[in-house]
């Protein structure tokens, strides 16, 4: 008998299905009441299957297409249940065996014997024996489903192939692809080219439908490096967890579940596996969307009858998942007849023809591009699972263009290995305080804007409860680095000065740790330089900033003199742009020497400092 560890006997779904309803005992098997009543009597054409022991040894005349009446019944006198119980799921697997060699009749006729044997066992109050029973009737109703649909599929193929239903569900999935998704949906398909033949390859060996191929399109849309809300990575959206389920390997060097091919055999396992487990294609695709433990939850608690199929389940799943079914339906609709549903499908990509290279050390993709004479963003794209540009430690598969294989080859020796940068200065602060006097129209958002520190630092720093409560003529603390603190100490006190109140910086560049909020400009205005310089400092090409970049702050620079302000009180109607050009100054120059930026609000009654006529 077989067994699936952690889910006991039969296969996964005995942990989780619901007890079927009470069926009424005869002696007219399932899978015949269904044939008759869609078919008429087939009781000359139907095999009898006697009473008999079965081992596995017995099934290897399947293989050869042999009639399964050629099996010796047993001469025992009694079975005990579990003995039935065993040689009923024998029969039902023998059914598969005959349904994946084409031999429908044979397959529906072994269903037949494998439920008359389950009429003849009594549990005795067993619970145990109760739930195999149940779950074998489910497991044989899934399979009666399975074989009849593949007599009336619409798809050409194999009797495998994947029905296509067409309901309101479909017909909505199909109108969002007619409107908004219309473009993604060309983009996809394009895309599509680069994959499919290896996909589809994969799915012939395996023996599974070859629909399955245009999965990817509304999983990521063929994309290696898509990343879900769910942490769900790569072309197949695989979750770290089942990722590593099914041989996926994840480290600080690679991430397999980007690599198209690794990936496909892994989803390929995964859904064979939930094909067994739910016996249609239909529950199978929600359970790979949602998980099977989700699907089989919904099952159990709703009590699904044993015959009953997806459709059935759809209210009941999540929204997301149940719609993700009537998607992957209409997309197969599109594929199939374009024309009809108003698409003209453009030609595909071409297939990514590669050779393999092993590489047992750590060598930067760089390196290896300029040697062989390709670009390292077209290594990075051929080997989407490495997740830093260097090969990993130990033995790595490295795909190269077709026809570099052997050049890479003779130049490895060459190549220097990988090494690490070097980790980043890290300059210590000590926190300081200067002594800020609130003016009229003045906010903690400013105030706190002005010194480089935060709303809740302040409040925290003198004990304010509310953000509201400051008055004009307030002395307050405000925290600040102490390199900061040690220069402002004694100018912070006032702004009425005409010397100015920008802050003063060393003369020497400086390093600065890029904080969550930081943007370029706001980095070059609270230093007192510019953009421009801070990029040149940096050799940055872009404006492009990660919390904890390090950057280099140029000093800034210097002017002949000191540029004389005075004070300027906002009128009603007044702005940043009217301000600076009454007093005929630049706009920016108004805003450095202020602290303000392009989108600070000022108010009537705030002091501000302009440069002296």
């Amino acid at each position: 008998m077989r067994s699936v560890p952690g889910y006991g006997h039969f296969s996964a779904v005995s942990c989780y299905l619901p007890v079927a309803p009470s069926i009424p005992i005869n002696k007219i098997p399932l899978a015949t009441h269904l044939r008759q009543a869609t078919h008429g009597n087939t009781e000359e054409t139907a095999h009898h299957f006697p009473e008999m022991d079965t081992t596995e040894d017995d099934f290897a005349h399947h293989e050869n297409g042999e009639n399964i009446t050629s099996f010796a019944p047993s001469n025992k006198t009694e079975k005990s249940n579990q003995e039935l119980l065993d040689s009923a799921l024998e029969f039902c697997n023998a059914s598969n065996d005959f349904w994946e060699q084409g031999d429908l009749e044979n397959a529906i006729d072994a269903l037949d014997e494998s439920y008359s044997i389950i009429l003849r066992i009594n549990p005795n109050k067993s619970p145990e024996i109760q739930q195999q029973i149940d779950d074998l009737r489910f497991t044989i109703s899934q399979r009666i489903l399975q074989v009849y649909s593949s007599r009336f599929t619409v798809l050409n193929g194999n009797h495998k192939a994947i029905p296509l239903d067409m309901n309101p569900h479909v017909k909505k999935a199909l109108d969002l692809y007619k409107g908004r998704y219309k473009k993604s949906f060309l983009v996809a398909y394009r895309r599509s080219g680069k994959y499919r033949p290896f996909i589809l390859k994969r799915l012939k060996e395996a023996g599974m439908p070859q629909e399955l191929s245009w999965l990817p399109l509304i999983e990521s849309g063929f994309k290696l490096r898509a990343l879900s809300r769910a942490r769900a990575l790569g072309m197949w959206q695989f979750i770290a967890s089942t990722g590593y389920k099914y041989g996926l390997k994840r480290d600080r060097w690679i991430d397999e579940r980007m690599d198209p091919e690794k990936s496909t055999e892994a989803a390929i396992a995964y859904l064979k596996e939930l094909h067994q487990i739910f016996g249609d294609w239909d529950t199978a695709l929600a359970a790979y969307n949602c998980g099977e433990g989700r699907v089989l939850r919904v099952i159990n608690s709703q009590k699904i009858n044993y015959l009953d199929h997806f459709w059935d389940l759809y209210k009941r799943l999540p929204s997301e998942t149940a719609f993700y079914v009537p998607k992957f339906l209409a997309v197969l609709h599109i594929i199939n007849d374009p024309k009809k549903h108003g698409f003209e499908l453009p030609p595909v990509d071409k297939p990514l023809v590669t050779e393999t290279v092993t590489i047992n050390r750590q060598i930067p993709l760089k390196s290896m591009a300029k040697r062989i004479g390709v670009s390292s963003t077209v290594l990075q794209q051929l080997n989407p699972s490495l997740k830093r540009r260097t090969t990993p430690p130990g033995p790595y598969a490295f795909r190269v263009p077709k026809g570099k294989r052997e050049i890479i080859l003779a130049k490895l020796s060459q190549m220097p290995d990988w090494r690490p940068p070097p980790p980043p200065v890290r300059t210590r602060y000590k926190r300081g305080t200067v002594t800020h006097r609130v003016r009229k129209g003045e906010t903690l958002s400013t105030i706190a804007h002005r010194y480089g520190t935060s709303v809740k630092s302040i409040m925290r720093t003198n004990r304010l409860k509310s953000s509201r409560t400051i008055q004009a003529g307030w002395k307050l603390k405000i925290p600040v680095k102490k390199r900061y603190a040690s220069t402002r100490k004694t100018k912070a006190s006032t702004h009425s000065s005409k010397k100015g109140s920008a802050k003063a910086f060393p003369p020497s560049a400086q390093r600065y740790a890029v904080r969550k909020g930081d943007s370029l400009w706001k980095i070059a205005n609270r230093f007192r330089t510019t953009t421009k310089a801070i990029q040149t400092a940096n050799r940055m090409s872009g404006t492009a900033l990660s919390i904890g970049q390090r950057l280099i702050i140029p000093s800034p620079p210097t002017t002949r003199g000191k540029v004389k302000t005075a004070s300027y009180k906002v009128s009603k109607g007044d702005s940043p742009y009217i301000i600076a050009r009454k007093h005929q100054m630049g706009l920016s120059t108004l805003l450095r020497m202020n602290r303000l930026t392009p989108r600070s609000t000022i108010f009537p009654g705030q002091t501000l400092l302009v440069k002296a006529k």
